[in-house]
């Protein structure tokens, strides 16, 4: 297996809904710690690496993942819910979780519609999946409330779905490739960059906890910081351009178009490289670029992405587009620094 999608098979199995990202941002560090790679955390919450003192690009995805939390317990011991960020209840429907307390206990569960048995409940195929129509499945002896509260589980307990990565023929399938795909590009290039070449280079790494509640990226950078590289999941569906095995270079999405000069330097980069991408248009998306620009920082701000077919479900990817899109951000470096 491609050391690119051993990093990301291992910060999958690493529970990160949004606001609960300290154990993949750590595991991290740690990795880019002992290759000589200096990180520090925000007081947000974001890891930022590199070795240059004063960086003029950052190059940034998000550790966060969709999920839920723990909204209130049933009279039965079961849990009720609420969603964090876009998750798409169909898709997740069935799949089994982790209930992490706020003590460090954790739980098995799995995601279910109320009165689940088409042998009971000739109309469960008919309800509508959403929070009311659900509930998680508490994988414990509990028939009362109080059962349940002796386990030590309470409202505001996070919610984390299984992954399920699978690896076949090149293709990635897993739950939460986005952004952790990303994440994994952003790794493996630091680690062929190395600890000696970083400390030449005025590039940091930023990795956001809060995305996909959409204000990761809105503060935390480094002062000296003058373009923003966005490496987030590029759409695969009808109606956009992304393939699962190029890169997506975004020059628009809900937010606006993204820097021109910048767009246009990545695309006439891929073209002189041959690197396989996919110029693109994203109707219902947004960034971490987005939120810096929103949030006042004057910057250039650029997105692109290793294609995503079925984004916020099952999600898939091949190998070609994680080293295509890892390829255009180490071409972007070197044609900027020289190196």
């Amino acid at each position: 297996m491609e050391r690119i999608v051993e990093i990301l098979r291992k910060i999958l199995e690493i529970p990160s809904p949004t606001g609960y990202t300290k154990e993949v941002t750590a595991y991290i560090a740690q990795l880019l710690n002992e290759n000589g790679i200096k990180t520090y955390y925000t007081n947000k919450g974001a890891l930022v690496a590199g070795n240059h003192p004063k960086p003029e690009l950052v190059i940034a995805a998000h550790v966060d993942t969709l999920g839920a939390m723990v909204r209130g317990i049933r009279p039965d011991g079961h849990l009720t819910f609420t969603r964090i960020g876009g998750l798409h209840l169909p898709a997740f429907e069935g799949e089994y979780c982790t209930i992490i307390t706020r003590s460090g206990k954790r739980y098995r569960g799995t995601l279910l519609l109320k009165n689940p048995s088409v042998h009971v409940n000739k109309e469960a195929g008919k309800k509508e999946r959403k929070e009311e129509n659900m509930y998680i499945r508490l994988d414990e002896l509990v028939e009362k409330k109080e059962d349940t509260e002796k386990l030590g589980i309470r409202p505001g307990d996070f919610i984390a779905f299984d992954p399920k990565f699978e690896y076949v023929n090149g293709f990635v399938k897993a739950h939460f490739l986005d952004d952790k795909a990303s994440v994994a590009v952003l790794i493996d290039l630091m680690l062929d960059l190395g600890a000696e070449t970083l400390e030449k280079l005025p590039v940091a790494f930023f990795f956001s906890p809060y995305e996909e509640v959409g204000h990761g990226g809105s503060s935390g950078y480094p002062p000296s910081m003058r373009e923003l590289l966005v490496v987030d999941m590029g759409v695969v569906g009808d109606g956009v351009a992304g393939k699962e095995t190029a890169v997506s270079i975004a020059a628009k999405d809900s937010s606006g178009p993204y820097d021109y000069e910048m767009t246009t330097k990545l695309i006439e980069l891929a073209e002189k490289r041959d690197i396989p991408h996919m110029v693109d248009v994203f109707p219902y998306y947004g960034s971490d670029g987005s939120a810096a620009v929103r949030a006042g920082w004057d910057v250039r701000v650029a997105l692109i992405g290793p294609g995503v077919h079925a984004s916020h479900g099952m999600e898939r990817t091949h190998v070609k587009g994680l080293l295509a899109t890892k390829e255009l951000i180490r071409a972007y470096i070197e044609e900027g620094f020289g190196v």
